[in-house]
């Protein structure tokens, strides 16, 4: 999926096939939901070769996922810009690693973590998450803890100006990173990038989304956070 993924259980009686299932599901969604994959459900309905009415439960599902954050955002997120083939990995990811909580759940774990690139899932914490400066790879801009639940962060520092404003079609530039936190990684991660594409009036957005907390670096250096935004302790600066 293009990211590393690392899983730690810290319950001695689930078995080692829990974390198995895990991975292949995410090979699983790798196969089926990749634009990169000419043989991929969606790289064959963006070709035409198959109906909306057609897709599979899960890829509807995804893609009722972006037609809601694309309409509550005025078109800033956008899996289907002009002159571009459908992605809709923004929300796949969050999705996806959301699902394989839900299977280690299933399968009687209690104390785990699951980091997807970056992006974590964590039950029966506390948890400490570092987010990285958006400037300094060596460092971290904060800590928070959590217990049950996730967090989500989109940048430019990995992938540069990857993320477009769907309303202009150009990169979205008015934020360094944009960290969300919610009940669960399919929010997090797509309120994150949603926010981001926005720009700068994302942070208002995603603020005001019930159950999200906010952690924000703007193009100024400036960092804007909600109250409830779960700190653990000081980072470097």
């Amino acid at each position: 999926m293009g990211f590393p993924v690392s899983l730690r259980v810290d319950d001695e009686h689930v078995p080692d096939e829990a974390a198995d299932a895990v991975f292949a599901w995410l090979r699983e969604v790798d196969e089926r939901f990749s634009p990169f994959k000419a043989g991929s459900e969606v790289s064959r309905l963006d070709r035409g070769e198959l109906r909306a009415d057609e897709v599979s439960a899960d890829l509807a599902e995804v893609l009722d996922l972006c037609e809601h954050y694309r309409v509550e955002t005025g078109g800033a997120f956008d899996v289907r810009l002009p002159g571009r083939g459908l992605d809709p990995c923004a929300v796949v990811k969050g999705w996806s690693v959301q699902r394989a909580a839900e299977l280690l759940t299933a399968a009687g774990a209690r104390r785990f973590c699951l980091n997807a690139g970056g992006d974590v899932v964590v039950s029966g914490g506390p948890w400490r998450v570092g987010v990285r400066h958006p400037e300094h790879a060596d460092k971290l801009c904060t800590v928070l803890a959590l217990t049950d639940g996730a967090v989500a962060t989109s940048a430019r520092y990995e992938r540069g100006d990857h993320i477009l404003d769907g309303r202009t079609g150009r990169p979205s530039t008015g934020l360094l990173s944009f960290t969300v936190v919610a009940s669960t990684l399919t929010e997090a991660d797509s309120v994150a990038t949603a926010a981001f594409a926005m720009g700068p009036e994302g942070i208002e957005w995603a603020a005001a989304r019930e159950g999200c907390e906010v952690y924000a670096v703007d193009a100024e250096r400036r960092v804007l956070r909600t109250p409830g935004f779960p700190g653990a302790g000081a980072a470097a600066a």
